[in-house]
């Protein structure tokens, strides 16, 4: 069974989104919450698989409130799908930057939003290679920034920081294995590697860290 916590501050949004969970067998609402602070204390209390997170929540925000849950060390296995009225939202790469394993849209169709918790909740990002263009080009527009390299950069072989810079572009790993000529077990392989080695909790946090790192070219 697959636990699901709702944080949004629209009661008919978080009655929609219970509806539509528990209609599925694998799938339980063990909480709710209408901003920020009672979706940290929920997941505290409840550690839910994963957790649809509204932005703009009253008081502390979904941003900060996905931040306090990611960090947590008690609540490693909960995975943060943070829900937007617009996909270039001013406010995904930062909610991307805080751990957030991905980002949908409001008006996602119901299959897509069932099949993002299962999902996001095996572990994987939601954040495919064409969004994850999109939100490249969003912070490529922002003012320039010093890149801060990730602490254990180092540890990376030049061909893994290679992966992760392809990572960072948006490319998925058949088209690593296509641009670095191997096959794509190899190129799956490359990324696992870097996930752990920077401690990445999923491939969305893996293109933060390659652009905060200045691994790929602006």
């Amino acid at each position: 069974m697959i636990t699901v916590l709702l944080a949004d501050d629209q009661d008919l949004v978080r009655i929609g989104l219970r509806t539509l969970v528990e209609s599925e067998d694998d799938l339980a609402v063990v909480g709710e919450a209408a901003d920020g602070l009672d979706a940290v204390a929920l997941a505290r209390r409840e550690r839910p698989d994963v957790v649809l997170m509204d932005i703009r929540m009253p008081g502390v925000d979904g941003i900060e409130a996905t931040r306090r849950i990611v960090g947590d060390p008690a609540l490693t296995g909960t995975r943060v799908i943070v829900l937007t009225t617009f996909e270039l939202d001013e406010y995904v790469f930062d909610a991307l930057r805080h751990g957030a394993s991905g980002f949908l849209t409001k008006d996602t169709r119901p299959a897509e939003l069932l099949r993002a918790i299962r999902l996001v909740a095996e572990g994987e990002a939601l954040l495919s290679p064409s969004v994850t263009r999109r939100v490249v080009r969003e912070f490529a527009t922002r003012p320039a920034r010093v890149p801060r390299p990730h602490p254990r950069l180092g540890t990376l072989t030049e061909r893994e920081r290679e992966v992760v810079g392809l990572v960072g572009e948006g490319l998925s790993n058949a088209e690593i294995a296509e641009r670095l000529v191997v096959s794509p077990a190899t190129a799956r392989t490359h990324v696992s590697r870097a996930m752990v080695k920077l401690a990445a909790r999923d491939r969305a946090q893996l293109v933060v860290f390659a652009y905060q790192s200045g691994l790929v070219a602006s």
